[in-house]
């Protein structure tokens, strides 16, 4: 059996994260990191340790991966620098600061690049949030894999470290939306020597002194949240080491047939590998790239296998044959201390865009005046990559902490005296976890709060309470807002905090997250029913009317998830018109690597029960979801009756109190079809000949279009 290295339970983010940023705090500079060699130099600087290269401007913002990793690495003494979005045509931009002592560090920004650049519709973006000037096009699909391959063209030898979101949720085989495919694990395209993956300062830090210390990069196997391939060789002796078994009979109806035909895979659990430093890892083995490439039943099954081993206390390391080689994923970090948290968040960012940047970012215009409170969710809502990304336990700083941040703030003399969000990933999250760790470390549930809310999930408010009242009472601030999400169920639980919430930190509109009507689309979202967005809505306008405020609940819905048809929609629309809801925006479900909802969007299954599940695939289908949800528009007239139509619920045409739209066309969505066509139509004729064509004289004939003047399309006929 291949001797896999031992994942220790130790975990480097404990007292020893904290002491080396705490000791090494004051070594940080105020100014941002250097973006070219002449800064470094100014630092004193001849050569660098680590050179982080981004798919995102560089924004000295502790919102931002980046300038948290590359400050935790100078608070530990490291001589880092920063790459941003460069031009990847060439491996010029990587020798910006010489040959790196110790490593790349590569991701492709805060965003899947795929997610930064297409819509739901696979339309590319107009706009580019991290960016400077919005730009579009500043970095390359699949950022990833261009920038380790050009690290590697630029220095041979140098080990390349690729991380952020894109790497983490593509670490083993996953879908990918805009190509229809199941793709391999981007290690193996982007030739990176490890993958860390989810929240990685304590990681990064670890990579970078084992590797000062003189390890390889082949020794930080044994790290905790990292994956890496093993050659042929080692591959084909873990496989020989692991069981042979005829795989489980689907139960399921609607399951492939070749899903039920196919005879053997791996086990799911492997055996124990030997013992290491005196300690067992169980490991279980994925159906390989092979089979969830051929069989969607294969796909769902492995999705089930990973989201149930993503507990770090309990988790197994997972592995998954790719052609000859197989990819191993080591079980997650451990939560980071409230310590730790602190430490981080308490370097001193400029929470400024670099220097070098002369337009506004709108990424930072959006943050640069919030302060994160915590991280991590327990919702586990199966479209989202948060829990998966950052994980299930809760990660809060201290008040104390907080605190010092927002003092700060207010000594900026361009700062407003007003915070524009205080929260997270959801805002009133902070402080809970499950109220008993022995049974935490052996729970292997999806979620906390769903189907119901866990009897062991601490849910006191008092310490959110606490810190939202004392941040806005310190001198300098005018105003504190809630902008992230707000867990509703969990909401209602404390008076206290709806009373606050509603009195002091809205302004003028709260946005919640309600997502479906459907009550199956909302048990495969893993959201709450409608019943709890209702309750926690009166009780938002009994606090407003009290507080003596004019405020509005603006609730957010998703199109076109699994689950969602013609009938679920069309049901949200009614929803809509009978609470005089009138969305700005419609969501449209993106299919985004590792989610479970992405797994079903892929093989119609969901993978944890089996079952069949609908699945909107074709855009006509999600064009005519996305216009019932704003079925009040003149422009979807002809889409939302057509829905209505092929739903059999002509009853909601005309003028009756549940109508959707009106029996007559009105002229605007006449005029808005008419310049459609017209847009649809507009170009050459159908009979005129490819631009460069030559003539039987050998000349060259362009083509004639009929909104350009010339001799038209038959310039010989007789009037």
């Amino acid at each position: 059996m291949i001797p896999l290295p031992v994942v220790p339970s130790s975990h480097f983010s404990g007292d020893r994260l904290v002491q080396t940023i705490f000791d090494g705090a004051r070594r940080c500079d105020p100014r941002p990191l250097p973006m070219t060699m002449d800064e470094a130099r100014r630092r004193g600087w001849q050569e660098l340790d680590v050179v982080f290269v981004t798919g995102d401007a560089y924004i000295d913002h502790p919102s931002f991966a980046m300038a948290i990793l590359g400050r935790v690495l100078e608070a530990a003494g490291f001589r880092v620098g920063m790459i941003s979005q460069p031009d990847w045509h060439s491996c010029d931009a990587w020798k910006t600061f010489g040959q790196p002592k110790l490593f790349f560090a590569i991701s492709a920004g805060n965003m899947d690049s795929m997610l930064n650049h297409y819509t739901a519709s696979k339309k590319v973006r107009n706009a580019d949030a991290y960016s400077p000037g919005g730009r579009i096009g500043l970095r390359p699909d699949r950022a990833t894999l261009a920038y380790c391959q050009r690290a590697r063209e630029a220095f041979k030898g140098v080990p390349v470290i690729a991380g952020g979101v894109e790497a983490s949720l593509r670490r083993l085989a996953h879908y990918d939306y805009w190509s229809d495919t199941v793709k391999r694990s981007i290690l193996l395209d982007a030739k990176a020597d490890l993958v860390v993956y989810g929240m990685g300062e304590d990681a990064i830090l670890e990579v970078a002194q084992r590797l000062r210390a003189g390890e390889s990069v082949r020794d930080l196997r044994d790290m905790r949240g990292v994956a890496y391939v093993l050659g042929a060789k080692e591959s084909a002796e873990l496989v020989a080491s692991c069981d042979r078994v005829a795989r489980p009979e689907p139960s399921a109806k609607g399951v492939s047939e070749d899903a039920a035909t196919a005879t053997t895979r791996p086990s799911l659990e492997a055996q124990s590998v030997p013992p290491i430093a005196g300690e067992y890892v169980p490991s279980a083995i994925l159906p390989s790239f092979a089979e969830v490439q051929a069989d969607k039943f294969a796909f769902a099954e492995a999705t089930k296998i990973i989201h149930n081993e993503t507990n770090p206390w309990n988790a197994k390391r997972l592995i998954q044959m790719h052609d000859q080689q197989a990819v191993v994923a080591n079980p997650p970090r451990l939560p980071i201390t409230q310590a730790a948290m602190d430490a981080i968040y308490d370097l001193p960012f400029t929470r400024k865009p670099h220097p070098v940047y002369s337009e506004p970012i709108p990424a930072n215009e959006m943050i640069k005046d919030s302060v994160t409170i915590m991280r991590g969710c327990f919702g586990g809502c199966t479209f989202c990559s948060i829990t998966t990304h950052q994980g299930r336990t809760i990660q809060s700083r201290s008040k104390e902490s907080v605190l010092k941040e927002v003092r700060r703030m207010t000594t900026d003399a361009d700062f407003k005296g007003i915070i524009s969000d205080i929260g997270g990933p959801t805002a009133n999250m902070y402080e809970m976890r499950c109220s008993r760790p022995e049974v935490e470390e052996r729970c292997r549930r999806q979620s906390c709060v769903h189907p119901t809310i866990c009897k062991l999930l601490g849910t006191d408010h008092g310490p959110l309470i606490d810190l939202m009242k004392e941040a806005r009472e310190t001198p300098g601030i005018r105003k504190v807002f809630v902008a992230s999400g707000i867990r509703m169920d969990l909401a209602r639980r404390s008076p206290e905090y709806m009373r606050d919430l509603v009195k002091h930190h809205v302004g003028g509109l709260l946005k919640v997250a309600p997502e479906h009507t459907d009550a199956g689309v909302l048990e495969l979202m893993r959201k709450p029913a409608t019943d709890d967005f209702e309750k926690f809505t009166e009780v938002f306008n009994r606090e407003s009317e009290k507080a003596g405020k004019k405020q509005h609940i603006v609730p957010y819905f998703i199109a076109s998830h699994p689950g969602s048809d013609l009938h679920a929609m069309i049901d949200l629309a009614v929803f809509l018109k009978r609470n005089g809801y009138r969305p700005d925006q419609v969501q449209d479900f993106i299919p985004a690597p590792f989610d479970v909802a992405t797994a079903m969007y892929h093989t119609g299954i969901n993978p944890f029960t089996k079952e069949p599940v609908f699945i909107a695939k074709h855009l006509r289908d999600r064009k005519l979801q996305r216009a019932l949800m704003q079925f009040f528009k003149p422009e979807n007239y002809f889409e939302v009756r057509k829905a209505l139509e092929d739903a059999g619920r002509q009853d909601l045409i005309g003028s009756g109190c549940d109508c959707l739209i009106p029996a007559r066309a009105p002229k605007e969505a006449l005029d808005a079809r008419r310049k459609d066509a017209n847009e649809r139509f507009r170009g050459d004729y159908v009979h005129a000949k490819d631009a460069g064509a030559a003539s039987s004289k050998g000349t060259v004939k362009k083509k004639q279009s009929r909104f350009a003047p010339g001799k038209g399309y038959r310039p010989d006929r007789k009037k």
